[in-house]
């Protein structure tokens, strides 16, 4: 049993550590806008997301979780099944650290699904994976840029509509303080939505482990639960507090031209998108719907200004995230297996 117990809490500590990278890994999704219209130095930009990343513990439900939490079928008096979640966590975090050393901005929500349903199929095969939460999350890998894009295209238009009589300098003066509110709206719903997949992924290594029951259920009203909530916020937000300057300057700088106007739309559109899959529970990739975003607001300027070749290069790593980090999860799993 203390052998037991010090593996979860080490399976916890790996569980935490993945948030911090994933914070930081995904930092350019809250930042990358702000930093490249200049309205805010780097140092501040952080901070600032930081914070709302951390607060939006107070807003959302925690139905990302409970989606997470059940991809795999979980059977607690099977001692493998805490290593499963283990090799999951392990194949994102190799993943994550791959990509972002390349500077790919890629999904740590979709790194850590195909790893823990990798690492599942290794185990158990096909029987093991609940299909039908599986294919919601797959669903959005398409559905999230191409919502956050066609959301981008129509704000940003109405933008110009409303403000066509503005002087190009009032309307940047406007959308530098405006920018501040998106970008703030932007970091809630990205703490939001993956800050839970981390919490998730805590509550199916304590089913594993048999701590939990399987209908455990998220809560600030339950001390068990409570701090799982709290600390998978705090772990994201000092991983955004330290920030992932590589992917900051793909998604901000190499993509399109923006200007604080661009900014201040892209970040509200993939806010909207964000918000609306956290509460429906679907845990979406703000990768993906800040990339599209930025797109969107780019094709109403001018489409050749968008440099479809940086894009490709990003949608390529988006369809690649899954069966990867499965893989890697898999052979973690298998390198147990060997030892066990």
């Amino acid at each position: 049993m203390t052998t037991s117990l010090t593996i979860v809490v080490i399976a916890i500590i790996i569980a935490l550590i993945f948030d911090v990278i994933n914070g930081f890994h995904d930092a350019a999704n809250s930042i990358a806008t702000i930093v490249s219209t200049k309205v805010l130095s780097p140092r501040y930009a952080v901070i600032w997301a930081a914070f709302f990343n951390f607060i939006a513990m107070f807003i959302f439900a925690p139905k990302v979780a409970d989606t997470i939490s059940k991809i795999i079928i979980i059977n607690p008096a099977d001692g493998a099944f805490l290593w499963v979640v283990i090799s999951g966590l392990l194949g994102a975090i190799i993943w994550d650290l791959i990509t972002w050393w390349f500077g790919i901005p890629t999904s740590s929500s979709h790194a850590l699904i195909g790893g823990l349903a990798g690492a599942g199929l290794a185990y158990k095969g096909i029987e093991i994976i609940r299909w039908h939460k599986l294919w919601e999350t797959l669903a959005f890998i398409p559905l999230a840029p191409i919502l956050g894009m066609a959301m981008a295209f129509v704000f940003m238009i109405a933008v110009y509509w409303i403000f066509r009589k503005f002087s190009p300098l009032k309307v940047d003066k406007i959308f530098r303080k405006g920018q501040l509110f998106s970008a703030a709206l932007y970091s809630i719903g990205h703490g939001g939505n993956d800050a839970q997949k981390t919490m998730g992924m805590i509550v199916a290594l304590l089913v594993a482990a048999n701590i939990y029951s399987p209908d455990i259920q998220l809560s600030f009203a339950d001390w068990h639960t409570a701090w799982i909530i709290i600390g998978c916020h705090l772990a994201m937000a000092l991983g955004t507090a330290l920030g992932g300057w590589k992917i900051v300057k793909t998604m901000g700088m190499k993509l399109t031209k923006l200007k604080p106007v661009h900014g201040f739309v892209a970040e509200t559109a993939g806010a909207a998108t964000i918000f609306l899959a956290t509460f429906l529970g679907i845990p979406v990739s703000t990768t993906h719907t800040i990339a599209g975003s930025i797109v969107g607001v780019g094709s109403t300027t001018n489409a050749r200004n968008i440099k479809w070749k940086v894009m490709g290069r990003i949608v390529m790593a988006w369809f690649v995230t899954i069966p990867f980090a499965g893989l890697i999860s898999a052979i973690c799993f298998w390198i147990y297996m060997l030892f066990a």
